[in-house]
């Protein structure tokens, strides 16, 4: 399912290729999030164009509305959503941990009951898997428990056992599935132990034992300091197999993504494209820019010269400017295309460094020059 295609000899940046029944997956690779079977202000066709290879959806949204009757009906997700490309869908185990208006842990599963109704309400591990087969999932995630920050010791260690034996369950059902005959997608393991080392390390090495078919790195960009975030990755990467596919989940700004590959991760998502693109701000090579600001009113520039996308190929900055504040819903289209192509484009030229062998040098020249985000003025 990975393949190992090259390795940089300055950091433990890898350069690899996914094979999913969808399709192949160049890594490392930023997916688009689809919460909910849409990425926002986007559409499929926008991100083929885009040459986005993998899109992520959520099991416990998608379980909540519009159901698994309507799932099962279209035949999966990629039916409803007219997207025939790999498909990456979350466990739903944050959601249920940060959404939920009341819930109960227990040994089976978590009972609660969801945020758009208060109605009851069950996912565990099976469940977890079942929905994730419903939907179609190329990838799916294990179910586990997403510790908050900070944690106490105790708390994180109680947490990771149950975490452990919800793993061992998913793995459980896979096998069924194979023995059975049945179709499924890869199955990766999700590791946690909030700031713990310790605790990073024992997830690691109980998940291997359990021979998943790719390991994510969990529990990560939930409000820590973002070098708790690399420490995450640092202690639980020196023991995951070199020929398994690493997923740093919820990551993360363009030089979070470069630091976490120059740590030997393959696969991210982050909402940040679209998410502060709603807000009037483009990503670019130099930074942030908060279209919002008044200097951009008469710019006749581009977001970034020499981009391709459909923003810039077409558009002033201070067109853009314009529409944001008219609160113009296309504003926040062109932003957004503009930014999930940016967050594309970076992961191409990450490929292509590992390739020639240079990627600490664009690294380290990328994170150099990159300036965060310009309040409004």
């Amino acid at each position: 399912m990975f393949e190992l295609l090259a390795t940089d000899p300055a950091s433990k940046a890898r350069r690899g290729r996914l094979t999913t029944a969808h399709g192949v997956i160049e890594t490392p690779i930023f997916m688009p999030v689809g919460t909910q079977g849409s990425v926002k202000a986007v559409s499929p066709r926008e991100l083929r164009e885009m040459n986005a290879q993998i899109i992520l959806g959520n099991t416990y949204h998608l379980f909540v509305r519009p159901g698994m009757h309507v799932m099962r009906h279209f035949e999966g997700l990629h039916n409803f959503m007219n997207w025939q490309g790999p498909i990456l869908t979350d466990s739903g185990g944050f959601q249920v941990f940060s959404l939920a208006k009341l819930r109960k842990i227990t040994e089976e599963g978590v009972h609660f009951q969801n945020h758009l109704d208060g109605a009851p309400c069950f996912i565990g591990p099976e469940t977890a898997m079942d929905i994730q087969a419903t939907l179609g999932s190329d990838i799916a995630m294990a179910f586990d428990e997403c510790p908050p920050y900070p944690c106490e010791y105790d708390y994180a260690a109680k947490s990771l056992e149950l975490t452990l034996r919800w793993a061992q369950r998913c793995r459980d059902w896979a096998l069924a599935r194979d023995a059975a005959g049945q179709p499924r997608g890869a199955v990766f393991g999700i590791v946690q132990g909030a700031t713990f080392a310790e605790l990073r390390r024992m997830s690691a090495e109980a998940l291997v034992a359990m021979e998943f078919d790719g390991y994510a790195i969990g529990g990560v960009s939930v409000g820590e300091p973002e070098p708790e975030m690399m420490a995450a990755v640092e202690n639980a990467e020196p023991f995951l197999p070199a020929n398994k596919a690493r997923y740093a989940m919820g990551l993360g700004t363009p030089p979070q993504m470069l630091e976490m590959i120059a740590r030997g991760v393959d696969m991210f998502d982050c909402v940040l494209p679209t998410r502060i693109a709603r807000n009037g701000a483009a990503f670019t090579a130099l930074g942030t820019l908060n279209l919002k600001n008044s200097p951009y009113i008469m710019d006749k520039g581009p977001i970034e010269e020499g981009c391709t996308c459909p923003a810039c190929r077409e558009f002033s900055r201070g067109y853009l400017r314009h529409l944001v504040k008219s609160e113009e819903i296309l504003g926040l289209r062109l932003i957004s295309l503009h930014n999930l192509h940016f967050y594309l484009n970076l992961m191409a030229c990450a490929r292509k460094a590992i390739e020639e062998g240079t990627f600490e040098r664009f690294r380290r020249e990328f994170v150099a020059q990159y300036k965060v985000w310009q309040p409004e003025t």
